[in-house]
């Protein structure tokens, strides 16, 4: 089983990287393979809704977006996200709005929510994210907190005891929640796909 860690942040071994490190620390020890990919500094353009995806099967534009949708559907999925004026940067959200877009059936992947602040507008931001779990039926991991840690520097967030606490809960509930569904998978299959309004 496999799991990937989206690094929306443009600081490579900031804060958002060091909560996603946390919960791919626990998701390891239960024997899940984890890779953290960094797109916070790529030159990501916005979805322009052509929707020619529907017919190439990727996103018209050739870029980083491309490169990670195989991965994603190969994969359960965690986002991480920096709190830009109390909501997602900018790169996340033109990655995330075309990922998921030009991505195929995600149903039952486990998706969660990982976010980073000094302070403030971690809530916006962590709902923004689980949106788009929730529209892709995807169930949601959670911790016993809301997915969030707190600081400037990587080494506040490691200072932020109940932040650390909250991602090692989170990494391991998702773990335990791939390991359910799969095994529910292997018994019956997924749930089948109902047309719209039927």
């Amino acid at each position: 089983m496999k799991a990937l860690l989206i690094n929306g942040s443009p600081h490579p071994n900031g804060c958002t990287f060091t909560a996603l490190s946390l919960v791919k620390e626990q998701l390891e020890k239960e024997g899940i393979e984890t890779e953290i990919v960094q797109i916070g500094t790529k030159d990501i353009r916005g979805c322009i809704g052509c929707r020619k995806c529907a017919t190439l099967g990727h996103c018209i534009f050739s870029d980083i977006v491309n490169e990670i949708a195989p991965k994603l559907m190969e994969a359960d999925g965690v986002i991480g996200s920096p709190v830009y004026f109390a909501g997602m940067n900018g790169t996340l959200v033109s990655f995330m709005d075309r990922l998921f877009y030009s991505t195929g059936d995600k149903r039952m992947k486990v998706g969660a929510a990982v976010v980073s602040s000094r302070r403030a507008g971690s809530v916006q931001t962590f709902n923004a994210i689980n949106s788009y779990f929730t529209i892709s039926q995807m169930p949601i991991a959670s911790s016993r907190y809301w997915n969030e840690v707190h600081g400037y520097t990587k080494e506040d967030v490691m200072k932020d005891e109940e932040g650390v606490q909250t991602m090692r809960i989170l990494g391991k509930n998702m773990a335990f929640l791939m390991k359910a569904i799969e095994t529910q998978k292997e018994k019956e299959g997924l749930p089948r796909l109902l047309k719209k309004l039927e």
